[in-house]
């Protein structure tokens, strides 16, 4: 079947989340992101409700971050360059490769997520200067497909669409995301940053069985 309208909005919600988490990972924060996000209140009133526990357990975690807002930009600065920060500690790399040896799994498809990107005439914007396999990179791509899905009205190539979403999370993203998410809890100082690792696995699996 195709979208329905509450399933667009849906939709739309997710991706203007993984948005916000993406730029969060792809580079330092700038002071409007702090403002636009956290000292306006807009992560005090995310705008999707989730029953996944993963998402109910993020959206706690970012109503009780950055509670001291002249101190916020500076904190996610420093958290930044601890966790992503390749000239800083760099303890959690927001990178597909950097994790998935480590994975016990079944033998994965050969498929890169730059031949993914290039199947669909998507070339990432080269100043933001990540690799293909960055989760920024891939977060970017999925909601494109996301827009490409809404955007379809017949039933066949919205089908389509859908399991080709379903398969560039399920190879690309759910593979190794876990560990990921696990090691920021473990090195990141701030909330922010935990919750914002969470926020994006479990939009990631909502988005996953909603196109179901």
């Amino acid at each position: 079947m195709t979208i329905d309208k509450n399933q667009k909005n849906l939709l739309k919600a997710y991706n203007m989340l993984l948005y916000f988490a993406g730029s969060m990972i792809m580079k330092e924060p700038t002071e409007e992101c702090v403002i636009d996000f956290w000292a306006n209140g807009t992560l005090k009133r995310l705008p999707v409700q989730s029953s996944n526990p993963r998402f109910i357990k993020a959206a706690s975690i970012l109503r009780e971050s950055c509670e001291d807002k002249v101190l916020c930009r500076s904190m996610l600065r420093a958290d930044f360059s601890r966790l992503f920060d390749k000239n800083g500690l760099y303890l959690s790399p927001a990178l597909e490769s950097a994790y998935i040896n480590k994975i016990t799994s079944p033998v994965r498809n050969s498929e890169t997520a730059g031949d993914f990107y290039r199947a669909y005439g998507w070339i990432p914007e080269s100043s933001h200067n990540v690799p293909d396999d960055h989760l920024s990179t891939e977060l970017i791509f999925l909601t494109r497909l996301v827009e490409k899905c809404i955007d379809i009205d017949d039933e066949p190539s919205c089908r389509e669409m859908k399991g080709e979403i379903r398969r560039f999370i399920d190879q690309h993203i759910l593979q190794w995301i876990s560990v990921w998410d696990e090691s920021v809890q473990q090195n990141a100082g701030t909330l922010c940053y935990k919750g914002i690792s969470t926020l994006i696995y479990a939009c990631t699996e909502d988005i996953y069985s909603l196109l179901s």
